[in-house]
């Protein structure tokens, strides 16, 4: 596919979303709370967006973060797991599906960490999810559109930090928040390395096998499979660097459909084969493993700690 496909792809797809990422703006936090961790700080903010609208994330700042000596940073994108009480605090306690909290990981390896909780989850619980959906769609916008950007609006938040250096921004989550670490990274040319689990197939036969109904209502996105598949956008993350994490027991990636977007997602690397990686488990279900935790890590310190992007 050819350069101004690509781009036109780019486009397609954020119309579809029916949400201007540019016009998703968040106001300077509040902090509600600052706790020392082993390697650093986690403060709880308080953002409030253009209509007032108040958000709550958490910002991880690792010992020692200076503005002489920028830091990498990750966009952390919480899950959702119908636990639509974990929200952001995902990142400092941890959910079912993951070994254990990502927190003291990331301030090991000395990143700036930016979570922000998406609608429906935590403090933001109403209104819930489906009307939340519902409403979107008969206003001609969507739900994954709301969430797509105010992610970005975090991601502009993390780059104006002047302990942080832009040039070396990635994007990290499991199940939805995987969903999202992918989709922000090819949708905004900013991030330069997205790492996700657990959230990779084509839809197209997901919707085959009825699997897609197990995805919440977040991600209907009306039109998509008439503009693409899941290798197609996620290849426009191409050459940047990009890291897939699956357990072909997963309902969301079962054997058949992550292969084809597997396949389609090579593809797209065929001139730079070393920024894509995968970790594949076939035993493993929608869940991270140890294995899984060391190769995300490993890919970070190469990708984001590491200046050879």
């Amino acid at each position: 596919m050819n350069t101004t496909a690509l781009l036109e792809i780019r486009e397609t797809v954020k119309n579809l979303l029916g949400v201007e990422f540019q016009r998703a703006k968040l106001l300077p936090p509040q902090i509600r709370s600052t706790e020392q961790r082993a390697h650093g700080t986690a403060k709880r903010l308080n953002f409030k967006t253009q209509d007032g609208s108040n958000i709550a994330a958490i910002l991880l700042e690792p010992t020692g973060a200076n503005s002489e000596s920028p830091s990498p940073a990750v966009l952390y994108c919480h899950a959702h797991g119908a636990r639509y009480d974990i929200g952001i605090n995902e990142l400092i306690d941890g959910r079912p599906a993951l070994i254990n909290p990502y927190v003291d990981d990331l301030l090991a390896l000395g990143l700036v960490v930016l979570c922000i909780e998406m609608p429906c989850f935590g403090a933001r619980a109403h209104p819930e999810e489906s009307a939340a959906s519902k409403t979107a769609l008969w206003f001609g916008k969507t739900l994954f559109g709301q969430m797509l950007a105010e992610l970005s609006a975090g991601l502009d938040y993390l780059s104006d930090l002047s302990h942080v250096d832009c040039a070396r921004i990635g994007t990290l989550g499991i199940s939805m928040g995987g969903t999202h670490a992918w989709w922000l990274a090819a949708l905004d040319t900013r991030i330069k390395a997205a790492a996700h689990l657990c959230c990779f197939a084509d839809l197209q036969s997901l919707v085959k096998l009825g699997n897609h109904d197990n995805h919440g209502h977040y991600m209907t996105v009306p039109g998509l499979l008439a503009t693409c598949s899941s290798g197609q956008l996620a290849g426009l993350i191409a050459p940047r660097a990009q890291f897939c994490g699956v357990g072909l027991q997963d309902w969301s990636s079962p054997p058949d459909a992550f292969k084809i977007a597997q396949d389609e997602l090579i593809k797209a690397y065929e001139n730079t084969p070393t920024m894509l990686s995968f970790h594949i488990e076939p035993d493993v279900g929608h869940e991270e493993t140890p294995a899984m935790r060391a190769a995300v890590l490993t890919f970070l310190k190469r990708r984001l700690i590491a200046r050879a992007l």
